[in-house]
């Protein structure tokens, strides 16, 4: 059995990620809090998240995606009895570099909660 252990992969110029071929994964990724002040607790090609609004906020790409044909997946909540599902907010067109999602309740309300997890495909 063959056995390969790196600490990095990067492209052939050293100075970015591989590219998959045929292959798919998260893009982007975030865990953070959105009650009060957003805080992102740890993340993956975000530079940042602006609070535009109750349960709104706009995630902005470290490195932009190829288009915005990506995929988003989120949930959230402040506890186990307060779960939320996080949406791509199709009022404002995603783009490469950012995707605008919502935070909603059962009942449809936007609501800042104090953990929210979210997933860019592409």
């Amino acid at each position: 059995m063959s056995e390969i252990r790196v600490t990095t992969i990067s492209d052939t110029a050293g100075t970015g990620p591989v590219t998959l071929t045929k292959q798919y994964a998260a893009k982007a990724w975030v865990n953070f809090n959105s009650s009060g002040t957003v805080a992102i607790r740890e993340s993956g090609n975000l530079s940042s998240i602006t609070d535009v609004s109750t349960g709104l906020f706009t995630l902005n790409f470290t490195t932009a995606m190829s288009d915005a044909n990506y995929a988003v997946v989120g949930s959230g909540g402040n506890d186990s009895n307060d779960l939320r599902t996080i949406n791509i907010n199709f009022d404002v067109a995603p783009t490469s570099s950012a995707v605008q999602v919502n935070c909603t309740s059962a009942n449809s309300t936007t609501n800042d909660t104090a953990y929210n997890a979210v997933t860019v495909t592409r």
